[in-house]
């Protein structure tokens, strides 16, 4: 299932970018580069923060990772004027050549990413009362896209790249709504049986109240009326000091713990 869920993950990253659009791909400077067995997510107009999409997936999983293929990452990000980017290591890559590749190209351990799954074919949580959770189209893309890219330290910038994701291939998007007034946000992305969860944010004024943990019982049951027997998602992993609702919300609604994928980072960008 490790192995599904860097597939699934790859391909929603992927079909992300094909949604932007050749006018937001060059205002955001968006490019998906193939880099080894691996693939470099570089939107170069973001936010420092936003590593979300700033991001490499995939390197060693096909062949071990070399410290050309590393050099060469730097030297896309960096030629892009990106300071801050995640090369995801794999535990199945993590080798001691691996690290010490990442080491001498200027990279240190950041945050490490938890891998979660859980089977479809199990309960799945009732939807609480509270928010009324719908799926969205173009008339709602805008406010969806707001609160994704606050919740994830995108920028307004991004705003246009996001509001272009509800119904483009592979996605559905949804919000999770109190009465009249649009809260929290979260998408779903399927291919074939598979589901990988993402985006999930709330807004600042509403968060501590259970929107996300709604909208993600809402996508589960989505995915499962969708013919998917199994799903994915991920999120920062649990540290001390850090709450992490996203990790207890994912917990809640019943995924298991998988591998901690850790990632590489440059040194100092902040």
């Amino acid at each position: 299932m490790a192995s599904e869920s860097e597939v699934i993950e790859r391909a929603a990253l992927t079909a992300q970018h094909a949604c932007a659009g050749e006018t937001v791909r060059a205002e955001l400077g968006l490019r998906l580069v193939e880099v080894a067995d691996g693939v470099a997510s570089i939107a170069a107009a973001l936010p420092t923060a936003a590593v979300t999409e700033n991001r490499v997936i995939g390197l060693g999983l096909q062949r071990p990772l070399a410290a050309a293929d590393v050099a060469h990452v730097v030297a896309l990000y960096l030629g892009a004027g990106v300071a801050r980017f995640l090369v995801h290591l794999h535990p199945d890559a993590r080798t001691d050549a691996a690290v010490a590749a990442l080491q001498a190209a200027g990279l240190v351990r950041a945050r490490g990413w938890r891998k979660f799954a859980r089977r479809l074919d199990t309960p799945l949580p009732a939807p609480p009362a509270g928010f009324a959770v719908r799926e969205i189209g173009p008339a709602h893309a805008e406010r969806f896209a707001d609160i994704v890219c606050a919740g994830f330290d995108l920028g307004a910038v991004a705003v246009p790249w996001f509001a272009r994701l509800p119904g483009r291939e592979g996605w559905r998007a949804y919000l999770a709504f109190d009465g009249d007034e649009a809260v929290g946000a979260g998408a779903l992305f399927v291919e074939g049986e598979v589901a990988w969860t993402d985006f999930g944010a709330t807004a600042p004024a509403h968060r501590g109240r259970g929107a996300q943990y709604a909208n993600l019982v809402h996508r589960l049951h989505a995915a499962r009326a969708l013919g998917c027997t199994r799903a994915y998602t991920c999120t920062g992993e649990a540290v001390p000091g850090d709450p992490q609702h996203s990790y207890g919300n994912i917990r809640r609604c019943g995924f298991d713990e998988r591998e901690l994928r850790g990632n590489w980072a440059p040194s100092g960008a902040g």
